[in-house]
C-alpha cells in the first residue's frame, strides 16, 4: 500500500511538474520569440562563426532595446554547426525544438542546403549572411534567402577581372571540394571559357591538408600566372604561403570566404597582392559610422559578415512588424514583395530568395588590410 501511494505521490509531482513548464513556456511565448544563429562556431571557419554571433546579439540587443518586435522581445539560440552538413542539421532540429521562428545562418553552402529542408518542414524562415551556392535558392523551398550574392554571379565577376587585367596570361583553377569551392570554381570556369580563355590547369585538393606542394609542382609545369581559388581561407592562405617560399610568384583569386584578417595571420606578406570578391563593406556607409563605433567600443571590428547577419535579423524583424505576424508563410510574402532599410541598404529579395541589392565588388590584400580595388 505504501508503494502504490509512494507511486502515485510521484505521478502527481510529475504531472504538476509538467503542467508548470507548459504554463512557464506559455507565459513566455506571450512576451518574447525566440529566434536563431547558426554557423561554425567551432571548426577552421569559427571566425565566420564569431561574425555571425557578434552581428546577431547586436542586432537583438538594439532591436530589442528598442521595444522588440510585435511588442515582444527577442531570445537568441546558438547553434554550431562547424561547417558540418550533418551537424547542421543537428541544429536545425534543436531551434525547431525550442520554437525558433526564423534563423540567420548557416554560412557554409554545405550546410545550409540540408538544414534549410529541416526549416522547412517547421516552417521556420532560413536567411544565410553568407552560403552563395546557387542551389540554396533554386530548389523551390519558400523559406530560404540570402543577404549576399551567388556563385553564379561571384564567378562570372572574377572571370570578366581576369579577362579584362590579365588578358594573354595563363590561368590555373583550383577547388576544395566543397560545396562552395567547387560550385565557385565551376562558374569561374564556364564564365572564363565563354569568353574564350582556356584554363592551363584544373584541379581540386583536400581540404585539411598542410602540404600542397604537389599542386604547386603542378602550377609551375603549367607556368600559371594566375590561380583562381573556389575554397576557404585556410588553404587559400597555405597554397599562397608555399607558393611564395617555393618560388612562385602566381596571383591568386578567390572569393568572399579569404574576406577575414585570419587570412593574412596564415599568409603574412606573401599574402600581398591577393585578390578576391566580395559584396560593397557596410562598414564604409556613412549611415552605419554609429553602429560601427559602437562595435569597436566594445573592441569588435565588424568586418565581413558581421554586418549582413545584422541586416538578416532586420530584414526578418521588419517584415513581422509590417505584416503583424511570425507566421511563416505570411512574412515569407512580405519579404519577397516589399524592401526593407538595413545595415546593407534598402533591400529586397526575389521569388527565389535571393536579395536585389548590389552584386560583388573586387578587393585586394596589401599591408595586412583588404581595401577597394580602385
Amino acid at each position: 500500500m505504501n508503494r502504490l501511494l509512494v507511486a502515485a505521490v510521484a505521478a502527481l509531482s510529475l504531472g504538476l511538474a509538467a503542467c508548470d513548464n507548459k504554463d512557464e513556456k506559455a507565459a513566455a511565448d506571450a512576451t518574447t520569440i525566440t529566434i536563431g544563429v547558426a554557423g561554425p562556431i567551432t571548426g577552421s571557419e569559427a571566425v565566420f562563426g564569431e561574425q555571425f554571433v557578434h552581428g546577431a546579439k547586436k542586432a537583438v540587443a538594439d532591436i530589442n532595446a528598442a521595444g522588440g518586435v510585435l511588442g515582444k522581445k527577442l531570445v537568441l539560440e546558438i547553434g554550431d554547426d562547424a561547417c558540418d552538413p550533418k551537424q547542421a542539421v543537428s541544429v536545425a532540429n534543436d531551434m525547431a525544438s525550442k520554437g525558433a521562428v526564423f534563423v540567420a545562418g548557416h554560412y557554409c553552402s554545405g550546410s545550409s542546403i540540408p538544414a534549410s529542408d529541416v526549416y522547412a518542414e517547421s516552417n521556420i524562415i532560413q536567411i544565410t549572411p553568407a552560403s552563395t551556392n546557387p542551389d540554396f535558392t533554386e530548389r523551390g523551398l519558400a523559406n530560404t534567402f540570402r543577404v549576399c550574392g551567388r556563385d553564379d554571379a561571384q564567378g562570372p565577376t572574377a572571370a570578366e577581372y581576369v579577362v579584362a587585367h590579365f588578358g594573354g596570361k595563363r590561368i590555373a583553377v583550383v577547388d576544395d571540394k566543397s560545396t562552395y569551392g567547387q560550385g565557385l570554381a565551376n562558374e569561374f570556369a564556364k564564365a572564363l571559357n565563354g569568353a574564350g580563355v582556356e584554363e592551363v590547369l584544373h584541379e581540386s585538393i583536400s581540404a585539411g591538408e598542410k602540404d600542397y606542394s604537389p599542386l604547386i609542382s603542378k602550377l609551375k609545369q603549367a607556368q600559371a600566372d594566375v590561380l583562381y581559388f573556389g575554397g576557404y581561407k585556410t588553404e587559400g592562405g597555405l597554397i599562397v604561403r608555399q607558393m611564395r617560399e617555393q618560388g612562385l610568384s602566381t596571383i591568386l583569386i578567390g572569393g568572399d570566404a579569404l574576406v577575414t584578417d585570419e587570412y593574412w595571420s596564415i599568409t603574412g606578406a606573401a599574402g600581398e597582392g591577393t585578390l578576391m570578391t566580395f559584396g560593397p563593406d557596410p562598414r564604409l556607409n556613412p549611415a552605419n559610422e554609429k553602429l560601427v563605433g559602437e562595435f569597436r567600443a566594445d573592441n569588435y571590428e565588424p568586418e565581413a559578415y558581421t554586418l549582413y547577419t545584422y541586416a538578416a535579423i532586420q530584414a526578418w524583424a521588419a517584415a513581422v512588424t509590417k505584416t503583424g505576424t511570425t507566421d511563416a508563410a505570411t512574412v515569407e510574402a512580405a519579404l519577397k514583395s516589399d524592401h526593407f532599410d538595413t545595415v546593407l541598404g534598402s533591400i529586397g529579395f526575389d521569388a527565389k530568395g535571393d536579395m536585389d541589392a548590389p552584386g560583388y565588388v573586387f578587393y585586394e590584400w596589401k599591408d595586412g588590410k583588404y581595401a577597394y580595388v580602385e
